[in-house]
């Protein structure tokens, strides 16, 4: 990865723009979501309703109490599993400003286990990202595939090589236990009892 496409990358993220990203699972769809406008971008390129939030990456799992109400569950899974393919959805920290679709009310967050875009989250923040495909389609795994169906739609697309991870697990911690909200590489069964385990 050229350090000119990741000073690209970072210079539409900030202002708005849609960026395309590698990741340690599948391409993702990128944008800051402290930028006006960024994430409605992102539901309109990607044609996904908004009552669907978009999920948060951060470069470090010290990130996790910056963004949400953190519990003694939340602590052990990201101790655990992070970086990795685990997104922890949990209750919004008040007065975290972000637009990510929903209610407001939770937070989707995971720090991939990927170099690189844990090096363009360290410059840029924590952002919005989500697998790079239209709502409802198969992820895609290549910078050219992500380029021929979006097409200008995303201003920088970072060529990582082949991306063909499964999705990341995504649980909830927001009710009275966990709860899996999507199946991936990760067993649930493992997660539900590291979660319910004493400090």
């Amino acid at each position: 990865m050229s350090p000119s496409g990741l000073d690209a990358a970072v210079e539409a993220l900030a202002t708005g723009l849609v960026v395309a990203v590698p990741t340690d699972t599948v391409y993702g769809l990128a944008v800051d979501p402290r930028r006006a406008g960024a994430v409605g971008r992102v539901f309109a390129v990607k044609q996904r309703p908004e009552q669907f939030p978009l999920p948060v990456l951060v470069s470090d799992p010290a990130e996790l109490a910056d963004l949400a109400v953190v519990t003694p569950a939340a602590e052990r899974l990201a101790g655990r599993y992070w970086p990795g393919p685990l997104t922890l959805v949990l209750p919004r920290r008040p007065g975290l400003g972000f637009e990510l679709g929903g209610d407001g009310r939770t937070i989707g967050i995971r720090c991939p286990d990927d170099t690189f875009v844990r090096e363009l989250l360290g410059r840029t923040g924590p952002l919005a990202v989500t697998s790079a495909n239209r709502h409802g389609e198969p992820p895609l795994h290549t910078a050219d595939a992500v380029r021929e169906l979006f097409g200008a739609r995303v201003s920088v697309v970072l060529d990582g090589g082949v991306c063909d991870g499964r999705p990341s697990t995504v649980v909830s911690l927001s009710d009275e236990g966990p709860r899996s909200l999507r199946e991936g590489v990760l067993d649930f069964a493992e997660i539900e009892a590291l979660a319910a385990a004493g400090p």
